[in-house]
């Protein structure tokens, strides 16, 4: 199962997120025609959300933030250094109601989102 937490302060500002872990929605032992395992089709959508946010938040709104991964395991984790911009805000929101479309869509067997104040 993927556990997405976004971390909020009191003020509801966004202050960091975490992806931990594989959905592990597509069936063990399917293989594509060139004998590789199918990739993961809820993985990969979240992985998308995620990694696109990041980008975006880094490449288009200038955003300072540590970001720290670990393929084999699934995490990465995106802490905000500062206070977010507006149109920060706003792709972070993106962000999250497409993952919580995904858990609704696909599970909470395998998607989780969960939210904390820090």
């Amino acid at each position: 199962m993927t556990t997405i937490t976004i971390y909020k302060d009191s003020n509801q500002e966004y202050r960091e997120f975490t992806c931990y872990g594989h959905a592990d929605y597509a069936p063990a032992g399917r293989f594509s025609f060139t004998g590789k395992r199918k990739p993961d089709i809820l993985c990969a959508s979240v992985s998308v959300l995620v990694i696109n946010t990041i980008n975006a938040l880094e490449e288009l709104a200038g955003e300072k933030m540590t970001v720290s991964e670990n393929q084999e395991d699934g995490i990465i984790t995106c802490r905000f250094e500062e206070r977010l911009q507006e149109k920060s805000v706003f792709l972070l929101d993106a962000m999250v109601y497409g993952l919580q479309t995904l858990s609704r869509d696909y599970g909470k067997k395998y998607l989780q989102v969960k939210f904390e104040e820090v």
